[in-house]
């Protein structure tokens, strides 16, 4: 499935429905006095139906014309935003000499699918349409076979550790659900990543998730700033395959022009070790 070239317009989302009108009014008969399209999408999996009341006021179920089908396919890539994803589903209803009504399935409700979609329908959904984190909503996630995401840790004192990544499809590998660093700003993250002090050193080294067979290639030592505690896995990740590190964390990085404490408190190293193993941390004598 791909995209318009860009957004659509108003002006041309509004051509698009009048497009659909047409096409459906021209597969019924004459006299008609309300015609309602229902369409439903996730991924490939497309759903549409058309209730036509004609001139006796009964209405009746008709299978739309597959271009008005394709035209409201268009209109729903159209109306992607990126990070926010477009809407699954949408009912139009035409009325001769009316303007269309056209109303779209909230984001936090799931479509009344005829026939439930398969989770890669779902998942297919958000690798056409990518959607932040905090844009799917919990049906989707659901839908999708997605584990839940856990927020980052914010422990007493304020110190946080970041997500490694976004999710996890349904085989079990990581999602990436957020935007590549510019290849002049790599460097000056990795460097802040890597000079940060150690608080928790340790030889041994994990496999790499997005390449199994590396199974002792991801350091398994934690560092902090003070602020934040992370792996060593945040800048491998990024090193080896691009992935920036959490939002939150890489904002603040930024907000320190990327240049690391030399030194951490005790105190603060204390709550960052705390943050990462669930410990108390410890307190003076």
């Amino acid at each position: 499935m791909s995209q318009p070239a860009g957004p659509l317009r108003p002006e041309q989302q509004r051509e698009l429905v009048g497009q659909v009108g047409a096409v459906v009014a021209s597969q019924v008969l004459p006299g008609w006095r309300q015609l309602r399209v229902e369409y439903r999408a996730a991924g490939r999996h497309v759903e549409a139906d058309l209730l036509v009341t004609g001139a006796d006021g009964v209405p009746r179920m008709v299978r739309p014309h597959p271009e008005a089908v394709r035209l409201l396919g268009v209109l729903r890539s159209g109306m992607y935003q990126p990070g926010r994803g477009t809407w699954l589903g949408a009912i139009v209803v035409f009325g001769p000499g009316l303007q269309p009504e056209v109303e779209f399935v909230r984001p936090d409700l799931e479509p009344p699918f005829r026939q439930q979609p398969p989770p890669i329908g779902f998942q297919d959904e958000l690798r056409f349409f990518p959607r932040a984190e905090e844009h799917i909503p919990a049906w989707l996630r659901e839908r999708a076979g997605l584990v839940p995401v856990p927020g980052p840790t914010v422990v007493e004192g304020g110190v946080r550790t970041p997500r490694i990544w976004d999710g996890l499809d349904a085989s079990g590998k990581p999602l990436i659900r957020r935007q590549s660093l510019v290849p002049g700003e790599v460097e000056r993250v990795l460097a802040y990543l890597d000079a940060a002090p150690v608080i928790l050193a340790s030889r041994s080294r994990g496999p790499d998730a997005f390449a199994p067979e590396r199974e002792d290639a991801v350091p398994m030592n934690f560092r902090t700033d003070g602020a934040w505690a992370w792996p060593g896995a945040v800048a491998y990740y990024l090193r080896e395959h691009g992935v920036a590190p959490d939002p939150d964390l890489l904002a603040h990085i930024r907000s320190r022009r990327f240049t690391a404490p030399a030194e951490v408190p005790e105190a603060a190293r204390d709550l960052a070790l705390a943050a990462i193993t669930g410990e108390q941390p410890r307190t003076a004598e």
